[in-house]
């Protein structure tokens, strides 16, 4: 399965952790992160990950677009409540992002509560439905 990871600057060392974490999980799936998020979690957890370009020149719309186009499974955006202004009012390309994975009914984690919840949905097999989706 394709998993989209993203993560706002005071998110990346959650995102970091969460990943080294649940290595064993997500080393049997495709990574796709934008440019520093990727990088990081490559360095930290030794992860494969296909990286994007960095978010703020062009990783956010080609993330948007992967999930517009219904190629990811799975999306873990770890964000910065306190980045919330910039959400509320759509000037964010994640606010894309997260429309389109409820358009196209892929699984959102926002926080570490609910991606724990979904990686281990994932290693069981919860999520095989959305082979169908593609």
């Amino acid at each position: 399965m394709n998993v989209g990871l993203i993560a706002d600057d005071a998110k990346k060392k959650l995102m970091q952790n969460c990943c080294i974490a649940y290595r064993g999980i997500l080393s049997r799936h495709q990574l796709y992160a934008t440019g520093t998020t990727g990088r990081l979690i490559q360095e930290a957890a030794g992860l494969n990950v296909h990286k994007l370009l960095e978010g703020h020149v062009g990783g956010e719309q080609q993330m948007s677009a992967m999930i517009e186009q219904n190629q990811m499974d799975l999306v873990l955006y770890f964000r910065d409540p306190d980045r919330e202004t910039g959400i509320r009012n759509g000037n964010s390309d994640f606010t894309k992002a997260i429309r389109s994975c409820d358009i196209h009914n892929i699984p959102l984690a926002t926080n570490i509560a609910s991606a724990e919840i979904l990686l281990k949905s994932l290693d069981r097999g919860d999520l095989d439905w959305r082979e169908m989706y593609r």
